[in-house]
């Protein structure tokens, strides 16, 4: 790899380090602690009545929905334009914007909460789209799984640092000036949107489009769905590929269901405090990283669907245990677990995927969008099941029962998908 290359796949994995820390400080630990803490057990929202957990379940639900219908139009542009940067860029800035904007919720204004959770996920969603389909570009296919989890490896441990700051600051919070401990849990959302915005600018300075356009032509917002439209009808007509993304399809149902409510999950059912549960997300990062490089080489060694396949076993166990947990350490062996195959399974599957995708392809963003598409409506599917569920039994345990029903659907898929094929590239 040359030198100018090398440096332009080390800012592409850097953008891992920038946005991480809305998926780790956000919608995984500090603002999941800092809701709970603002919200009354029921809100009331537009008429109706929730339980606060189930409302925050739903308003995640509502912004995958639009970032799954938004999407094809985005990649429609980039690809026929060539502006996936700029694109990669005005995301980027919603995302940071919006996680800043946290700082101003204070419970009694729940839609302001409503109106950042989702624009923050759309904005970090949105940019994801682009920066994932620069990979096929900047990389040979037999480097992607080693580059993806590198991506990976450097968000978990960038985001570690600045949730391990705010740890310090929040367990020391006298003696760092302020008068309450959930202070510092609202300053950590406008250092997460400095963090994000700052930092991007290494990938920005690097990535560059490979084909510019002047101007949009007339018709460019339904070339997106026709691209789109396109692209599943080359997928359908390849097997591996559909069925793999059958396969993914219902494992995002439950894993990115599990990581955007496990925090809420500890609270409610296990009753953990604020600061062990930061803690626990510190030991569940360093696993990650682990379990990223780790699923890395069995990969390599063995083959994506063997790599997959082990991962979707450990996912299972962990929702199995979910519903049996009672103990803070049950918990925490739980957390492991999650921690061991989070960062591998979204890494093994981002590779994956860019090896289907047919070389010298001008498209890749509408193909990343395809697969962004299909994770969006999963995640929709799996968070509304999770909230409908816990509404209607009153336990979340019965909403992790039901998420593994998802997991072991997937591994019969996968089971099915001859994916050994791809590793020989």
């Amino acid at each position: 790899m040359s030198s100018k290359l090398s440096k332009t796949v080390n800012a592409w994995c850097s953008y891992d380090i920038a946005n991480s820390v809305y998926k780790l400080l956000i919608t995984t630990v500090l603002f999941p602690i800092y809701y709970n803490a603002v919200t009354s057990e029921t809100l009331t929202f537009f008429g109706g009545t929730l339980k606060n957990t189930v409302f925050y379940d739903y308003a995640l639900a509502f912004a995958f929905l639009i970032i799954a219908f938004v999407s094809p139009l985005l990649s429609g542009i980039a690809d026929y334009g060539g502006h996936r940067k700029r694109f990669m860029q005005f995301f980027t800035f919603m995302g940071a914007a919006s996680c800043a904007g946290m700082y101003w919720f204070h419970g009694d204004n729940l839609f302001w909460g409503f109106l950042t959770i989702i624009l923050a996920a759309v904005g970090y969603e949105g940019a994801s789209l682009f920066y994932n389909s620069f990979l096929p570009r900047i990389a040979e296919k037999n480097q992607h799984d080693r580059i993806s989890a590198r991506g990976y490896v450097w968000g978990y441990a960038g985001s570690m640092i600045l949730l391990a700051i705010n740890l310090v600051i929040i367990m020391n919070f006298k003696k760092f000036g302020f008068t309450q401990q959930l202070q510092p849990l609202r300053l950590s959302f406008l250092q997460v949107g400095l963090w994000w915005f700052g930092l991007s600018w290494i990938a920005f300075a690097f990535l560059k489009d490979w084909q510019m356009a002047g101007h949009l032509p007339n018709g460019i917002l339904r070339h997106g769905f026709q691209e789109l439209m396109a692209v599943q009808k080359r997928i359908l007509h390849h097997k591996i590929t559909r069925r793999f993304l059958f396969s993914f399809f219902f494992y995002s149902m439950g894993l990115q269901t599990l990581m955007l409510v496990a925090i809420m999950f500890g609270q409610s059912e296990i009753g953990i405090e604020g600061p062990k549960l930061i803690i626990t997300i510190l030991i569940l990062q360093l696993v990650a990283i682990i379990g990223a490089s780790f699923f890395g080489v069995i990969s390599r060694q063995y083959g994506n669907k063997q790599s997959l396949i082990s991962m979707l076993f450990i996912w299972l166990a962990v929702c199995i245990g979910g519903y049996f947990v009672q103990t803070v350490s049950q918990f925490y062996i739980l957390a492991a677990g999650v921690g061991l195959v989070m960062g591998g399974i979204q890494s093994q599957s981002r590779s994956t995927f860019s090896k289907l995708i047919p070389d010298n392809s001008d498209d890749t963003a509408s193909y990343f969008s395809y697969y962004n598409f299909t994770e969006k409506i999963a995640i929709v599917l799996g968070m509304f099941s999770f909230g409908f569920i816990e509404q209607l039994t009153g336990s979340a345990r019965n909403s992790t029962a039901a998420l593994g029903v998802y997991f072991l659907i997937a591994l019969i898929l996968l089971w099915r998908t001859p994916l050994n094929s791809i590793n020989k590239e």
